[in-house]
């Protein structure tokens, strides 16, 4: 899941280095928390949240297969 988020916030972004996600798991929760350059805020959020939304929704896909629940944050 961290390869995934990190891949596509890498995709994204001008500073690709600078791109870092962490995970945190509780109980059947598991908590993705992604960092990017504060220049590069908005290009992962997008307009009115739509790339942020559409990160999310991939990473609910791919977490059916796994029987978890995951929470993607994005933090400044």
């Amino acid at each position: 899941m961290v390869e995934l988020v990190e891949a596509i916030a890498k995709s994204l972004v001008d500073h690709p280095d600078q791109v870092s996600v962490t995970q945190t798991e509780n109980n059947q929760t598991l908590v993705l928390e992604l960092r990017v350059a504060p220049e590069d805020m908005g290009k992962v959020i997008g307009k009115q949240g739509r790339i942020a939304k559409a990160i999310r929704v991939v990473v609910k896909a791919a977490a059916t297969k796994m029987n978890k629940r995951v929470v993607v944050e994005i933090a400044q």
